[in-house]
């Protein structure tokens, strides 16, 4: 008999394996559109550097605590690697291995001087106190100080992290280099964070969804769009693209889901999920079977929660006819090809949520000047990026006759190919 942890770990494993696996099929497909040489494929295939450290931490009652933390950097071609910093307990290499990489194809697509990394601790941060979280966050700095830098490797937050991890880490590696606070992004305003960072992702899931539209001589007005996973992203997703006239007939989170055909109150079902920390039981929705919301009927379908939601069981009976993808590879390869037969356009995750890298950058840049804009400056340059990024991909669509996912593979892959030619890989 297989027990309940012995069907949790098959499930884990088969969803790393699959964002691995989809990540490196992506890739190899990009890179035979493209043409290159095995050689180069190769190498743009394989981390720059994979780093393991053991963080021992006293804990709050005087025992010790061992955790692994991972910090896995996969391209510098063009530039500082980027990429998040999650505290959980999966953290696993193989998926920190994918995620990396993709960092390196979506900075790449959304045009910013960087490469890709990723990282993270296997920990339970709910099992840990703010003193031990804090101390597990100095010691891991501590470990990787001199492996990351204003122009090496540029943290951010990510599941279980936010800005006080950041600050945390800013502080601890200026004890090391002097005063950086360019060395992450994501940290709070009062330690040179960015106006809008908060809404980054979501604002730019909204113009990405905008230019997508623009292409079918559609507007976001009247459209009806199902958002699965309301979290920052999702939230924030929804109570923009409602602002702008959308409709949003379902949403769902980890407590529940909620369906009103008329629409759901947006700014009604944010408080409630604030006071109540889910969508369950708001009076402004029905409930609804949360396996149920990515087959809602809708215009325009959002995933913004995990990897792999859509499937090969499920891609059949999705009614939606755009997908945005809000959350990392949320359409496992096989449901691509049945969305594809059955007209559903998606718009890829490397460029539908690549708002919060281009803030992020924008936090940098900020940093190193030491001049700090305003909200309407920042949110304007996002939507000029989105906007750039969306002609960019359906430039390399139509050279290369192709979906809109190869469209942004094949654009990102072969900016970072062309950069790694130019700076003379086999020298």
């Amino acid at each position: 008999m297989v027990t309940r942890n012995a069907m949790y770990e098959i499930v884990k494993v088969k969803r790393i394996m699959n964002a691995l696996a989809a990540t490196n099929r992506n890739f190899k497909l990009a890179a035979r559109l493209l043409g290159l040489d095995s050689k180069l494929e190769k190498s743009l295939l394989i981390p720059f550097r994979e780093i393991k450290v053991e963080c021992t931490i006293p804990k709050d009652d005087g025992s010790l605590a061992s955790f692994v933390g991972f910090r896995v950097q996969h391209d510098n071609a063009r530039g500082p690697m980027k990429g998040g910093i999650r505290y959980h307990p999966e953290v696993d290499p193989d998926e920190v291995n994918a995620l990396a990489q993709l960092m390196t194809w979506k900075t790449a697509v959304a045009d910013i001087p960087y490469g890709g990394a990723k990282g993270g601790i296997g920990c339970n941060p709910s099992d840990l106190s703010i003193s031990e979280l804090e101390r597990l966050t100095r010691v891991f700095t501590q470990k990787i100080h001199d492996l990351i830098g204003v122009h090496t490797d540029v943290p951010a937050p990510d599941m279980g992290t936010g800005p006080q991890t950041m600050a945390w880490i800013l502080d601890e590696y200026s004890k090391f280099h002097g005063y950086s606070p360019a060395v992450v992004t994501g940290k709070p305003i009062d330690l040179g964070g960015s106006l809008g960072r908060d809404a980054a992702t979501g604002r730019g899931v909204l113009f990405a969804t905008e230019a997508l539209l623009n292409e079918y001589g559609k507007s976001i007005a009247g459209q009806r769009v199902v958002v699965q996973g309301f979290g920052n992203v999702g939230s924030w997703a929804a109570q923009l693209i409602s602002e702008q006239g959308g409709i949003i007939v379902a949403v769902s989170d980890i407590s529940g889901a909620i369906k009103n055909s008329k629409g759901i109150d947006i700014p009604s079902l944010i408080k409630h999920v604030k006071e109540n920390r889910g969508v369950k039981g708001f009076s402004g929705g029905d409930d609804m079977d949360p396996n149920s919301v990515l087959v809602e009927d809708c215009d325009i379908l959002i995933p913004a929660a995990l990897g792999g939601v859509i499937n090969r069981d499920n891609a059949k009976d999705i009614k939606a006819k755009f997908i945005i993808e809000a959350a990392n590879h949320p359409t496992d390869p096989e449901a691509d090809e049945i969305l594809s037969k059955k007209e559903v356009v998606v718009l890829p995750d490397i460029y539908a949520n690549s708002g919060g890298v281009t803030v992020s950058y924008f936090e940098w840049v900020q940093n190193i000047q030491g001049f700090m804009w305003d909200e309407e400056k920042v949110n304007t340059e996002l939507k000029t990026y989105m906007r750039k990024g969306f002609k960019d991909v359906k430039e390399m669509c139509k050279t290369h006759k192709c979906d809109l996912r190869m469209g942004a593979f094949s654009l990102g892959v072969n900016r970072v190919a062309r950069a790694t030619l130019l700076r003379g890989w086999e020298a």
